[in-house]
């Protein structure tokens, strides 16, 4: 979805954007909360959350925190916001997680940035939905283009033809992982990453992947 303040809005955007930071185009002034966590975008692990927050939702947060509102230390913005000007985290997360997201931004940086990011989260969209319009047995879950996410793609196959399910465990027994359908969606279908560290040649290759099982499996 773009990102837009409402119009004559007199409160705080706040964004969750797990899925979308690092591989979908933003305008931070448009938002004043971007939080994340960084096992997505920013092929690294969770267990932890980043976020950029406006002079509006700092001032919003010191406001809170210096009231008697009573906030478990869990959900304390204040505590967390404090612990961010010293460079430190309320709770130690795994060392390796704030490894691989900061070879992460600084491998996107060194390439051209966000742009360059959600370029190549472009071209794995163009090849994985052009792909299941162009095919007989697939189709895009979401109906309309505009709509659909750049970064996890849901590709619906036709049960008359093939089963996911199985799909997905031929290609893990051949190395192909991570394909499964959402877990509690229920539908006959794929679900595809499209992250910025997948190389989009990758993703049509994939396409040829499943072309060749699903062939072997309707013979």
């Amino acid at each position: 979805m773009p990102l837009e303040r409402p119009a004559e809005a007199d409160g705080l955007v706040l964004v969750d954007a797990t899925s979308a930071a690092g591989g979908l185009r933003f305008d931070p002034d448009e938002v004043d909360v971007y939080y994340f966590a960084p096992q997505k975008c920013l092929a690294s692990d969770g267990g932890l959350w980043l976020a950029a927050a406006s002079p509006a939702a700092i001032e919003r947060i010191e406001r809170i925190a210096a009231s008697d509102r009573w906030v478990p230390a869990s959900l304390d913005l204040g505590i967390a916001l404090d612990n961010s000007r010293k460079d430190q985290t309320y709770n130690t997360p795994a060392l390796a997680t704030v490894f691989l997201a900061s070879q992460q931004v600084d491998w996107i940086n060194q390439n051209g940035g966000l742009e360059w990011s959600a370029s190549r989260c472009d071209r794995s969209a163009d090849a994985i939905y052009g792909w299941a319009e162009a095919t007989s047995y697939a189709t895009p879950f979401v109906a309309e283009p505009s709509q659909r996410s750049h970064v996890v793609a849901t590709i619906d196959l036709d049960a008359a033809v093939v089963d996911a399910n199985v799909v997905s465990a031929v290609l893990r027994d051949n190395g192909i992982v991570d394909t499964e359908s959402y877990r509690k969606l229920g539908r006959n279908q794929l679900r595809i990453a499209l992250f910025p560290a997948i190389d989009p040649d990758d993703v049509t290759a994939l396409t040829r992947c499943i072309d060749v099982v699903v062939e072997a499996l309707a013979a």
